[in-house]
């Protein structure tokens, strides 16, 4: 016998087997779709839009006095919440995932600060399932000096 053969029956021969590496499941990619909510909260209602990105286009759209039925209610955050919420889920089921929001008062010579509703219902966007990108104070405020309602001597009591 030669060496070529005696090494060729030390040597045992490699097979040549495939491992299989376990993958994760993939996940399903869901795209992201940017839109605006614009909350207009004042003392007597909350007013939840959401529109597309440009704000052409309204998706959904809710209000506080659609939810209660007593006048006194409106402005209060329980049905602000709920308008939200239910805002929220519809833009949700046309595709919408991430929003900015847009809260504003009534402005002018009027309040210059949101209602009571305005805190809860952006609480309700999150828990409905939106991301929130940025949140801002688009209350209209004047530059210049407005007079108010009443008169040179204001309202009389």
């Amino acid at each position: 016998m030669s060496d070529k053969d005696i090494s060729s029956e030390i040597k045992p021969e490699i097979e040549k087997t495939e491992t299989v590496i376990p993958q994760a499941p993939q996940k399903k990619v869901i795209p992201v779709r940017w839109g605006v909510t614009h909350i207009y909260s004042s003392s007597n209602n909350t007013i939840i839009n959401i529109t597309d990105i440009t704000g052409a286009e309204t998706i959904a759209k809710c209000s506080s006095g659609t939810i209660t039925d007593k006048g006194s209610q409106q402005g209060k955050p329980y049905p602000a919440m709920q308008a939200a919420s239910r805002a929220g889920e519809d833009a949700i089921e046309k595709g919408i995932t991430n929003v900015h929001i847009r809260v504003r008062a009534p402005g002018g010579n009027k309040s210059k600060t949101p209602g009571q509703g305005a805190q809860p219902a952006i609480r309700a966007l999150i828990r409905a399932g939106l991301k929130i990108g940025k949140i801002d104070d688009v209350t209209p405020i004047p530059h210049d000096k407005t007079r108010k309602k009443g008169g040179r001597r204001g309202r009389r009591v």
